[in-house]
């Protein structure tokens, strides 16, 4: 999608009442939301309140020529969505501040907005206030989601422990291989002729789990309700650089197979034709938006039985070592070397 630039201004205060009047709703705990200098909740105690925020930048986190102002809305919603699932909490609030260019329009911010609340409503999370401005540079977005729990009842990074078994939901890979061939893919010329194309159902999947990721709320309150998990992180910036989070954070190493990672068929038949490894798409690749955790090896059989009975996809795919073992990772043929740190991260 092409944004051409808009024929009209956009007026800021008549575009934030129409926002209020099209996406925000009531809810049983708002004492005050759009139209006052602060948002205002009634809490009911023993409770904890998780906060998260994240910042998207054009150019930078997305970009308009590949991906349409609903879907930039609907990820940047399931980013932070994804925050709370890692904590184990259920999403409560939305607030969202804009810095808007003057090559969009308000239907480009009421069709960014569509996005962003159809991933809300599919958790009952309410928008409740946020800011505007005008851009020089690009569109940015600005998100803060309110989520809570039970006090005293949360997942960490910090919880993981020697002999810990090392745990993904889902498949990994699907958002970096979804985003390149959105952006074209590195395929040699010479190749191309001699390697099977990727069906339309391959990449529709691979293009669809990078502009409309799951962040997995489910999995994280099961996890956390049923304390089966010691330490969580969500999946966004790569595999091998949020496993260094957990470790870093509980101090402890870690032992990754290789031959474990849970990867989709899509994915498999994508790095073949573009002749990488997968695994290393999984390592690399963030925005899977899955979730990473550590489980007590006494209680694997259970995290087991208790995904498949709801028909949650969960993977062993290493253990935790002592911090002097490093972050490593074993292949197939029992090798074993240092994870590279392959992760995105800004100003690197």
């Amino acid at each position: 999608m092409v944004l051409r630039k808009a024929k009209h201004t956009i007026q800021e205060f008549a575009l934030i009442r129409a926002i209020e009047r099209r996406f925000a709703r009531g809810a049983s705990r708002l004492v005050r939301g759009i139209g006052d200098d602060a948002a205002v909740i009634a809490a009911s105690p023993p409770m904890w309140w998780h906060l998260t925020t994240d910042l998207l930048a054009e150019g930078v986190h997305f970009d308009l020529n590949t991906a349409s102002p609903k879907s930039v809305g609907y990820r940047a919603a399931m980013a932070n969505l994804s925050d709370i699932a890692a904590m184990g909490a259920v999403p409560r609030y939305l607030l969202t501040s804009l810095a808007i260019p003057k090559t969009l329009k308000s239907a480009h911010i009421y069709e960014l907005y569509e996005g962003l609340m159809k991933a809300c409503r599919l958790h009952g999370v309410r928008l409740i206030g946020g800011d505007t401005s005008a851009s020089k540079a690009g569109l940015f977005l600005s998100i803060t989601l309110i989520g809570t729990t039970a006090a005293r009842r949360a997942l960490f990074r910090h919880g993981a422990h020697v002999g810990d078994r090392i745990y993904v939901t889902g498949t990994l890979g699907d958002s970096l291989a979804g985003l390149q061939l959105l952006t074209g893919g590195k395929t040699p010329r010479s190749t191309r002729r001699k390697r099977a194309r990727l069906s339309q159902s391959q990449r529709h999947f691979l293009v669809n789990r990078h502009l409309h990721p799951t962040a997995r709320l489910a999995e994280g309150q099961w996890l956390n309700n049923a304390r089966l998990a010691t330490a969580a992180i969500d999946l966004s910036d790569g595999l091998s650089g949020d496993l260094r989070h957990i470790c870093e954070e509980s101090r402890v190493g870690a032992e990754l197979d290789l031959g474990k990672i849970p990867i989709s068929t899509a994915c498999r038949a994508y790095a073949e034709r573009h002749r990488l490894q997968p695994a290393q798409l999984a390592l690399t690749g963030g925005e899977d938006y899955e979730l990473l955790f550590t489980v007590p090896s006494k209680k694997q059989s259970t995290i087991e039985r208790q995904a498949r009975a709801r028909g949650y996809r969960v993977t062993c795919i290493g253990t935790i070592r002592p911090h002097r073992f490093g972050i490593q990772m074993t292949s197939s043929d029992g090798t074993r070397r240092p994870i590279p740190m392959t992760s995105y991260e800004h100003f690197r």
